[in-house]
């Protein structure tokens, strides 16, 4: 992805909890959703509850990543879209700066933040720790074409969503899974039924599993 790029997220503060990184074995990034904030979606990691991970959570500028629907036209979400995309990919240069491979990076999103995080994952495809997106879905219209890249390479990938999200169609979820899956992905999708837009204690203990499974690699 281009690091250079200017745009409403850049500069914003990024919010770190959990290990620092001289001691973490593992790192994951926690994207919020929109109207939310960095310290909202790092109260997670107290849920996940798992020792030796870096938690780095970026701030949407006005608590938002982009301005229209997630199944709006890309273009229409623009710049700050690309913007968003650019702050992402910064956290996750800082934690390969720091020494943690993306073999030990999970990137974790909820809402819109789901939606940021997968699509950054489609778009930069490799082998990482753990890609999870709860509530959510990749980005832009039906039938647009995608940007994906790369191949993840057997790297664990969780999508738990509402059979019922007003702001999730589980239509996108399927084809959110079908997507990462011929990406080379490892994808577990989880619908629920009569579930609010929330994170369910399923999921967090799905996640505690990819964080488990990490912890005892070398």
């Amino acid at each position: 992805m281009e690091k250079t790029i200017k745009g409403p997220h850049q500069g914003q503060p990024i919010l770190t909890t959990g290990e620092p990184f001289d001691r973490a074995r593992a790192a994951m990034v926690m994207v919020h959703g929109r109207g939310a904030s960095a310290e909202s979606i790092l109260t997670l990691a107290d849920e996940f509850d798992r020792p030796g991970f870096a938690y780095l959570a970026p701030q949407a500028a006005g608590g938002t990543w982009y301005p229209n629907r997630f199944l709006a036209p890309t273009a229409s979400n623009e710049p700050w879209l690309s913007s968003a995309l650019a702050a992402v990919d910064q956290i996750v240069a800082k934690v390969g700066a720091a020494g943690i491979p993306h073999e030990r990076l999970i990137i974790l999103g909820f809402s819109q933040g789901a939606c940021l995080a997968l699509e950054y994952a489609a778009r930069n495809a490799q082998r990482y720790g753990g890609i999870v997106g709860l509530s959510g879905g990749l980005i832009g219209a039906d039938d647009e074409p995608r940007q994906d890249k790369g191949d993840f390479a057997g790297t664990p990938i969780f999508l738990g969503c509402s059979e019922v999200d007003f702001h999730i169609p589980q239509q996108r979820v399927q084809h959110t899974a079908d997507t990462l899956k011929a990406l080379g992905g490892n994808v577990t999708m989880r619908l629920y039924p009569n579930m609010d837009h929330t994170v369910n204690q399923d999921e967090i203990e799905f996640v505690r599993k990819i964080m488990v499974a990490l912890a005892a690699t070398r």
